[in-house]
């Protein structure tokens, strides 16, 4: 881990850039140009220019799919091999005898693992803007199940995936028996699962980055190419921004394996420039990946799991409700749809399948609507991103024609 640290101290520059011609900088003209090429593709979202983007992302996406066609045949072997031991999977899924009770067990924790490590790799992939999932789902979820071990005395109810509404088990317990730890072991799997898909999710820019210094081409990515000026001008930086993405860099430089873990233990913004920046100087993917994994599905997810647990045990809860009560005039009036929502809620606890009554809370009708505005905004992004990428193939494109005439 040393010698990767030592190894990445001396940073070298590519020298193969587009705009870059006998090592020089590109002149104004050039940045002039590449400025104006950017405000247009970023002027080129659904709100503004609708008809172009869409089709610009259909084409987008053809030419995505075309490209992974001819890596799955390339790799024909691999897919094959794959293909057979899903069908050794269907054939034992289907097939009676004793061992289905297994292959449900099995079916059942691969389904829910997927779900969490799906929601974790939205979160953080680059695809535009990440899906906050944390506070959307699993945030929730570690809250719900908070609430309802305080509530029913017991975390004995049914082991994940849970059924569509948590139900308290017969005989209920004491609150006593009911401890921090006993809640985080009872959402450690999904927790742990969610921050692995969160880990995975920051590959994409390390790829990226190491395939650009190793074929001294240029990355079709705008945060590499900001990447690369802020190297440049890294002895003049001013800004606090600039400077906290320097500090990030000469972390993880210098530091190398425990200063990817460092910096993927705690809530970080600027962590993609640090995949870019292992991309970049060529840090083993085992050095990156493994600190990225053990940062943000151990020690991460531990903290941010702890947080809410205290946050939402049934003492804190009933704080909270009563200083928004206090707060003059508009106090009681915030304080009667958080009560409500409240007893609601463990009212479901103690009664399976009665349903929820007509006048459901405000509050859970707010959250819905806003977790389908945070869910739409984030597939407009998405289709705004790859009408964008798009742009810059038809910019290149024309770039490369003028040069040659």
């Amino acid at each position: 881990m040393a010698a990767n640290g030592a190894s990445l101290e001396k940073p070298q520059k590519r020298t193969g850039g587009k705009d870059r011609q006998n090592g020089s900088a590109p002149d104004a003209s050039v940045r002039e140009r590449r400025e104006r090429d950017k405000e247009d593709r970023l002027s080129l979202v659904l709100w503004r220019r609708p008809i172009t983007t869409l089709q610009y992302f259909l084409l987008e996406t053809l030419i995505k799919l075309k490209e992974l066609t001819l890596k799955l045949w390339h790799r024909r072997g691999t897919v094959v091999f794959l293909l057979v031991l899903c069908l050794f999977f269907y054939l034992a899924y289907s097939t009676e005898g004793t061992h289905q009770n297994y292959v449900q067990y099995l079916e059942g924790k691969f389904l829910w693992c997927a779900y969490w490590v799906g929601l974790g790799i939205l979160s953080s992939v680059g695809l535009g803007t990440g899906l906050h999932t944390f506070l959307l789902y699993l945030g929730p979820h570690i809250a719900s199940v908070t609430l309802a071990a305080y509530e029913c005395g017991s975390t004995d109810f049914p082991e994940p995936p849970y059924p569509d509404q948590i139900v308290c088990p017969q005989g209920e317990g004491l609150g006593s028996s009911v401890s921090l730890w006993t809640i985080m072991s009872k959402v450690r799997l999904e927790a742990c699962m969610w921050g692995a898909g969160t880990a995975i999710g920051e590959l994409p820019p390390y790829f990226m980055a190491r395939a650009a210094r190793q074929s001294g081409a240029d990355p079709d990515d705008e945060d590499y190419e900001e990447f690369e000026e802020m190297l440049e001008q890294a002895q003049t930086a001013q800004d606090f921004i600039t400077r906290a993405k320097l500090g990030v860099q000469n972390m993880v430089q210098k530091v190398g394996f425990f200063g990817i873990l460092a910096c993927a233990s705690i809530p970080n913004p600027l962590f993609d420039l640090a995949g870019i920046t292992c991309g970049h100087f060529l840090v083993p993917f085992w050095t990156f990946f493994g600190a990225t994994l053990i940062g943000k599905a151990i020690v991460k997810m531990h903290i941010q799991k702890l947080f809410v647990i205290i946050t939402f045990s049934k003492h804190i809860v009933e704080q909270m409700v009563s200083l928004i009560g206090s707060v003059p005039r508009v106090g009681p009036a915030l304080q009667k749809p958080f009560s409500q929502y409240l007893d609601a809620q463990r009212n479901k606890l103690h009664h399976a399948g009665e349903g929820t009554p007509a006048g459901e809370n405000w509050l859970s009708w707010v959250f819905e609507k806003v977790v389908l505005v945070m869910v739409v905004y984030f597939v407009c992004s998405i289709v705004n991103s790859m009408a964008q990428s798009y742009s810059k193939r038809l910019q290149q494109q024309r770039h490369s024609e003028e040069k040659t005439k």
